[in-house]
Protein backbone atom coordinates (compact mmCIF):
# COMPACT_ATOMS: atom_id res chain seq x y z
CA UNK A 1 0.00 0.00 0.00
CA UNK A 2 3.00 2.22 0.70
CA UNK A 3 4.49 1.81 -2.40
CA UNK A 4 0.57 2.00 -4.27
CA UNK A 5 0.52 5.09 -1.99
CA UNK A 6 4.02 6.93 -3.57
CA UNK A 7 3.56 6.22 -7.23
CA UNK A 8 -0.58 7.66 -6.75
CA UNK A 9 0.79 10.63 -5.47
CA UNK A 10 2.37 12.14 -8.61
CA UNK A 11 0.11 10.14 -11.03
CA UNK A 12 -2.53 11.99 -9.06
CA UNK A 13 -0.71 15.67 -9.58
CA UNK A 14 -0.42 14.16 -13.40
CA UNK A 15 -4.35 14.20 -14.21
CA UNK A 16 -5.34 16.93 -11.74
CA UNK A 17 -2.96 19.37 -13.60
CA UNK A 18 -2.09 18.06 -17.10
CA UNK A 19 -4.71 15.30 -18.05
CA UNK A 20 -7.99 17.51 -16.98
CA UNK A 21 -7.17 20.82 -18.47
CA UNK A 22 -5.83 19.07 -21.88
CA UNK A 23 -9.19 17.24 -22.14
CA UNK A 24 -10.88 20.50 -21.12
CA UNK A 25 -9.20 22.15 -23.87
CA UNK A 26 -9.60 19.33 -26.51
CA UNK A 27 -13.41 19.39 -25.92
CA UNK A 28 -13.20 23.41 -26.68
CA UNK A 29 -11.10 22.98 -29.45
CA UNK A 30 -14.23 20.58 -30.83
CA UNK A 31 -16.58 23.16 -30.05
CA UNK A 32 -17.92 26.31 -32.01
CA UNK A 33 -17.59 29.50 -31.52
CA UNK A 34 -20.53 31.58 -30.31
CA UNK A 35 -22.14 34.72 -28.88
CA UNK A 36 -21.65 34.12 -25.06
CA UNK A 37 -20.47 33.28 -22.13
CA UNK A 38 -18.28 30.88 -22.00
CA UNK A 39 -18.01 31.85 -26.11
CA UNK A 40 -18.07 27.96 -27.44
CA UNK A 41 -21.13 25.72 -27.78
CA UNK A 42 -22.45 22.80 -27.06
CA UNK A 43 -22.49 22.32 -23.53
CA UNK A 44 -22.56 19.11 -21.68
CA UNK A 45 -26.19 18.92 -19.84
CA UNK A 46 -25.41 16.13 -17.15
CA UNK A 47 -29.12 16.69 -15.75
CA UNK A 48 -30.54 14.87 -18.86
CA UNK A 49 -28.80 11.86 -18.29
CA UNK A 50 -26.49 9.19 -21.38
CA UNK A 51 -29.11 10.81 -23.92
CA UNK A 52 -27.39 14.11 -22.84
CA UNK A 53 -24.05 12.90 -23.25
CA UNK A 54 -24.60 11.40 -26.60
CA UNK A 55 -26.01 14.73 -28.44
CA UNK A 56 -23.22 16.56 -26.72
CA UNK A 57 -20.79 14.15 -28.62
CA UNK A 58 -22.91 14.22 -32.16
CA UNK A 59 -22.18 18.34 -31.94
CA UNK A 60 -18.28 17.96 -31.69
CA UNK A 61 -16.75 18.10 -35.02
CA UNK A 62 -13.08 19.15 -36.57
CA UNK A 63 -13.53 22.04 -38.52
CA UNK A 64 -11.37 24.25 -36.29
CA UNK A 65 -8.58 21.76 -37.13
CA UNK A 66 -9.44 21.66 -41.07
CA UNK A 67 -9.69 25.60 -41.00
CA UNK A 68 -6.22 26.02 -39.49
CA UNK A 69 -4.65 24.45 -42.30
CA UNK A 70 -6.66 26.52 -44.91
CA UNK A 71 -5.12 29.69 -43.23
CA UNK A 72 -1.58 30.94 -44.18
CA UNK A 73 -1.48 32.48 -40.73
CA UNK A 74 -0.92 29.56 -38.86
CA UNK A 75 0.76 27.20 -40.06
CA UNK A 76 2.94 29.79 -41.22
CA UNK A 77 3.25 30.81 -37.75
CA UNK A 78 4.32 27.42 -36.28
CA UNK A 79 7.26 27.22 -38.78
CA UNK A 80 8.44 30.43 -38.06
CA UNK A 81 8.36 29.50 -34.06
CA UNK A 82 10.44 26.63 -35.13
CA UNK A 83 12.77 28.79 -36.79
CA UNK A 84 13.15 31.01 -34.02
CA UNK A 85 13.17 28.15 -31.19
CA UNK A 86 15.49 26.15 -33.36
CA UNK A 87 18.10 28.98 -34.61
CA UNK A 88 18.06 30.62 -30.37
CA UNK A 89 18.64 27.01 -29.17
CA UNK A 90 21.88 26.35 -31.36
CA UNK A 91 23.21 30.48 -30.42
CA UNK A 92 22.64 29.29 -26.26
CA UNK A 93 24.73 26.40 -26.95
CA UNK A 94 27.47 27.89 -28.57
CA UNK A 95 27.45 31.13 -25.57
CA UNK A 96 26.55 28.55 -22.87
CA UNK A 97 29.03 25.87 -23.89
CA UNK A 98 32.25 28.25 -23.42
CA UNK A 99 30.79 29.19 -19.91
CA UNK A 100 29.80 26.05 -18.97
CA UNK A 101 33.31 24.94 -19.85
CA UNK A 102 34.94 27.72 -18.44
CA UNK A 103 32.98 27.16 -14.80
CA UNK A 104 34.14 23.51 -15.15
CA UNK A 105 37.72 24.35 -15.45
CA UNK A 106 37.92 27.40 -13.14
CA UNK A 107 40.01 27.00 -9.63
CA UNK A 108 37.58 24.91 -7.14
CA UNK A 109 36.91 27.96 -4.62
CA UNK A 110 35.76 30.31 -7.67
CA UNK A 111 33.13 27.52 -9.17
CA UNK A 112 30.60 28.35 -6.09
CA UNK A 113 30.55 32.53 -7.35
CA UNK A 114 30.52 31.50 -10.99
CA UNK A 115 27.60 29.29 -10.46
CA UNK A 116 25.59 31.49 -8.33
CA UNK A 117 26.36 34.46 -11.04
CA UNK A 118 24.71 31.97 -13.55
CA UNK A 119 21.65 31.62 -11.15
CA UNK A 120 21.18 35.57 -10.13
CA UNK A 121 18.99 36.34 -13.19
CA UNK A 122 16.34 33.87 -11.49
CA UNK A 123 16.18 36.18 -8.62
CA UNK A 124 14.74 38.82 -10.85
CA UNK A 125 11.12 39.20 -12.05
CA UNK A 126 11.60 37.61 -16.08
CA UNK A 127 8.91 40.80 -16.46
CA UNK A 128 11.87 43.44 -15.62
CA UNK A 129 14.43 41.33 -17.40
CA UNK A 130 12.65 41.83 -20.60
CA UNK A 131 11.50 45.38 -20.06
CA UNK A 132 15.04 46.19 -19.23
CA UNK A 133 15.94 44.65 -22.75
CA UNK A 134 13.87 47.19 -24.21
CA UNK A 135 15.09 49.73 -22.49
CA UNK A 136 19.01 48.36 -23.68
CA UNK A 137 17.77 47.76 -27.23
CA UNK A 138 16.24 51.23 -28.15
CA UNK A 139 17.17 53.50 -30.08
CA UNK A 140 18.01 55.66 -27.08
CA UNK A 141 19.65 52.76 -25.32
CA UNK A 142 22.58 52.28 -23.59
CA UNK A 143 23.72 49.93 -26.54
CA UNK A 144 23.73 52.24 -29.20
CA UNK A 145 24.75 55.06 -27.45
CA UNK A 146 27.95 52.94 -26.31
CA UNK A 147 28.31 52.49 -30.17
CA UNK A 148 27.66 55.64 -30.85
CA UNK A 149 30.57 57.51 -28.26
CA UNK A 150 32.77 54.61 -29.74
CA UNK A 151 32.60 55.80 -32.98
CA UNK A 152 31.41 52.52 -34.31
CA UNK A 153 28.23 53.51 -35.80
CA UNK A 154 27.15 57.16 -37.25
CA UNK A 155 23.34 56.77 -36.49
CA UNK A 156 21.25 54.78 -33.89
CA UNK A 157 21.17 51.12 -34.99
CA UNK A 158 17.07 49.60 -35.21
CA UNK A 159 17.49 46.56 -33.22
CA UNK A 160 14.23 46.78 -30.99
CA UNK A 161 10.92 45.34 -32.76
CA UNK A 162 13.23 43.10 -34.81
CA UNK A 163 13.69 39.48 -34.84
CA UNK A 164 17.39 40.47 -33.60
CA UNK A 165 16.15 41.39 -30.49
CA UNK A 166 14.29 38.45 -30.11
CA UNK A 167 16.84 35.89 -30.34
CA UNK A 168 18.73 38.47 -27.93
CA UNK A 169 15.80 37.87 -25.77
CA UNK A 170 15.49 34.48 -25.56
CA UNK A 171 19.12 33.80 -25.30
CA UNK A 172 19.87 35.36 -22.23
CA UNK A 173 16.57 34.40 -20.62
CA UNK A 174 17.35 30.76 -21.07
CA UNK A 175 20.94 30.67 -21.39
CA UNK A 176 21.35 29.25 -17.60
CA UNK A 177 19.59 26.32 -18.90
CA UNK A 178 21.82 25.68 -21.54
CA UNK A 179 24.39 25.90 -19.14
CA UNK A 180 23.58 24.42 -16.04
CA UNK A 181 23.42 20.84 -17.07
CA UNK A 182 26.35 20.86 -19.90
CA UNK A 183 28.41 22.30 -16.28
CA UNK A 184 26.95 19.72 -14.21
CA UNK A 185 28.80 16.98 -16.74
CA UNK A 186 32.30 18.63 -17.40
CA UNK A 187 32.45 19.39 -13.58
CA UNK A 188 32.17 16.01 -13.17
CA UNK A 189 34.88 15.07 -16.10
CA UNK A 190 38.39 12.93 -15.14
CA UNK A 191 40.85 14.85 -16.07
CA UNK A 192 43.47 12.13 -16.61
CA UNK A 193 41.24 11.13 -19.63
CA UNK A 194 42.72 14.61 -21.29
CA UNK A 195 45.64 13.56 -20.41
CA UNK A 196 45.67 10.11 -21.86
CA UNK A 197 44.45 11.48 -25.03
CA UNK A 198 47.33 14.24 -25.29
CA UNK A 199 49.67 11.24 -24.23
CA UNK A 200 48.59 9.25 -27.45
CA UNK A 201 49.48 12.21 -29.76
CA UNK A 202 46.36 14.09 -29.61
CA UNK A 203 46.22 18.27 -29.62
CA UNK A 204 44.72 20.30 -26.76
CA UNK A 205 41.82 20.93 -29.28
CA UNK A 206 41.82 17.25 -31.04
CA UNK A 207 41.24 16.20 -27.03
CA UNK A 208 38.64 18.38 -26.46
CA UNK A 209 36.52 17.70 -29.26
CA UNK A 210 37.36 13.60 -28.68
CA UNK A 211 36.95 13.52 -25.46
CA UNK A 212 35.28 15.97 -23.92
CA UNK A 213 32.39 17.00 -26.08
CA UNK A 214 31.17 13.33 -26.08
CA UNK A 215 31.29 12.92 -22.61
CA UNK A 216 29.16 16.14 -22.65
CA UNK A 217 26.67 15.07 -24.75
CA UNK A 218 23.96 14.51 -22.15
CA UNK A 219 24.20 17.58 -20.80
CA UNK A 220 23.91 19.57 -24.18
CA UNK A 221 21.02 17.04 -24.73
CA UNK A 222 19.52 18.56 -22.00
CA UNK A 223 20.40 22.00 -22.05
CA UNK A 224 18.93 22.33 -25.79
CA UNK A 225 15.68 20.38 -25.21
CA UNK A 226 15.03 22.71 -21.88
CA UNK A 227 15.32 25.86 -24.40
CA UNK A 228 13.70 24.66 -27.44
CA UNK A 229 11.05 23.26 -25.84
CA UNK A 230 9.59 26.72 -23.78
CA UNK A 231 11.10 28.79 -26.35
CA UNK A 232 9.21 27.72 -29.30
CA UNK A 233 5.82 28.45 -27.11
CA UNK A 234 7.36 31.58 -25.98
CA UNK A 235 5.06 34.92 -25.94
CA UNK A 236 6.50 37.70 -23.78
CA UNK A 237 9.45 38.03 -25.31
CA UNK A 238 8.08 38.53 -29.35
CA UNK A 239 5.43 40.71 -27.63
CA UNK A 240 7.78 42.60 -26.05
CA UNK A 241 11.13 42.76 -28.29
CA UNK A 242 9.81 41.58 -31.38
CA UNK A 243 7.22 44.28 -31.86
CA UNK A 244 4.03 43.19 -34.57
CA UNK A 245 6.50 41.98 -37.12
CA UNK A 246 7.40 38.97 -35.23
CA UNK A 247 5.38 36.29 -35.81
CA UNK A 248 4.96 33.63 -33.01
CA UNK A 249 2.66 30.63 -32.48
CA UNK A 250 2.50 32.17 -28.87
CA UNK A 251 1.21 35.72 -30.09
CA UNK A 252 -1.61 33.89 -32.08
CA UNK A 253 -2.41 32.14 -29.32
CA UNK A 254 -2.78 34.96 -27.14
CA UNK A 255 -4.62 36.65 -29.64
CA UNK A 256 -7.02 34.31 -31.11
CA UNK A 257 -7.86 33.92 -27.03
CA UNK A 258 -8.24 37.82 -25.83
CA UNK A 259 -8.69 40.08 -28.82
CA UNK A 260 -11.00 37.96 -30.96
CA UNK A 261 -12.42 35.74 -28.08
CA UNK A 262 -12.50 32.18 -30.50
CA UNK A 263 -11.86 30.30 -27.76
CA UNK A 264 -12.09 27.15 -30.00
CA UNK A 265 -10.42 28.32 -32.92
CA UNK A 266 -7.59 28.64 -29.71
CA UNK A 267 -8.15 25.88 -28.32
CA UNK A 268 -6.66 23.78 -31.52
CA UNK A 269 -3.92 25.93 -31.73
CA UNK A 270 -2.81 25.09 -28.54
CA UNK A 271 -3.58 21.01 -29.05
CA UNK A 272 -1.79 21.48 -32.03
CA UNK A 273 1.10 22.99 -30.32
CA UNK A 274 1.22 20.59 -27.67
CA UNK A 275 1.65 17.76 -30.18
CA UNK A 276 4.53 19.50 -31.57
CA UNK A 277 5.85 19.81 -27.94
CA UNK A 278 5.30 15.63 -27.31
CA UNK A 279 8.17 14.89 -29.88
CA UNK A 280 10.93 16.79 -28.33
CA UNK A 281 9.64 16.20 -24.65
CA UNK A 282 9.40 12.33 -25.39
CA UNK A 283 13.03 12.76 -26.73
CA UNK A 284 14.17 14.33 -23.49
CA UNK A 285 12.45 11.54 -21.14
CA UNK A 286 14.32 8.87 -23.37
CA UNK A 287 17.81 10.80 -23.03
CA UNK A 288 17.15 10.93 -19.09
CA UNK A 289 16.27 7.33 -19.25
CA UNK A 290 19.35 6.28 -20.68
CA UNK A 291 21.43 8.43 -18.95
CA UNK A 292 20.02 7.24 -15.55
CA UNK A 293 20.42 3.50 -16.95
CA UNK A 294 24.49 4.09 -18.05
CA UNK A 295 25.08 5.63 -14.20
CA UNK A 296 23.68 2.56 -12.92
Amino acid sequence: MRRLTLIAIPYLWLVALFLVPFLIVMKISLSEYALSIPPYSPYLDLSAGWAGVVEFLSQLDIENYIFLTTDDLYWKAYLSSLKIATLSTIITLLVGFPLAYGMARAATEWQPTLLMLVILPFWTSFLIRVYAWMGLLSQEGLINQLLLWLGVINTPLMILNTPTAVYIGIVYTYLPFMVLPIYSILEKLDESLLEAAEDLGCSRLVAFWLVTVPLAKNGIIAGCFLVFIPALGEFVIPSLLGGSKTLMIGKILWEEFFSNRDWPVASAVAIVLLVILIIPILLFQRNQQNQREADT
